[in-house]
């Protein structure tokens, strides 16, 4: 997706559970295992951007945690979004930034499907909290949030 501006884009990152394990994907440029996401488009919001990239990358219908979104009925000129758990701001180069907000969401499948060929990746797979904790592969960010979503998103 072209960047809606050259200096910074607003992004999605969402943490995806299924029976307590958390998905992350290898990313194909940089060469880390990120989260499910990418670029907010300027015709959706963070909400419609987040299911967007996961239907899009791994082919998964989740549902993003909204434990304390209101229920607020009979406007329809107004929408509640679901909150993201997080935001950072972190450089991509020199010249471009990107502000992300990041989602926890639950799978009721652990069936990745990917059907477009440039969100195809050859890595990605279902990680336990023990995984997280014992891998040298992955950033610290990456293992504060995905071990806060298996702990918030965890299956009795």
């Amino acid at each position: 997706m072209p960047h809606i501006h050259e200096k910074v884009d607003f992004c999605v990152e969402v943490f995806i559970v299924h029976n307590n394990k958390v998905l992350l994907r290898m990313h194909d440029k940089y060469h880390i295992w990120l989260s499910i996401g990418g670029h907010i488009e300027l015709h959706e919001d963070p909400n419609q951007a987040a299911l967007r990239e996961v239907q899009e990358e791994v082919g998964l219908n989740v549902q993003l945690a909204d434990d304390l979104l209101p229920k607020i009925k009979g406007d329809t000129a107004y929408k509640e979004l679901i909150p993201p758990k997080f935001m950072n701001r972190h450089r991509i180069n020199d010249t471009h930034e990107h502000v992300a907000l990041v989602y926890f969401a639950r799978s009721s499948t652990d069936k990745i499907q990917q059907n477009v060929k440039e969100e195809h990746s050859d890595h990605i797979r279902w990680w336990t909290k023990e995984e997280i904790l014992a891998s040298p592969d992955l950033k610290e960010k990456i293992k504060v949030y995905a071990l806060r979503a298996l702990d918030e998103l965890r299956e009795k």
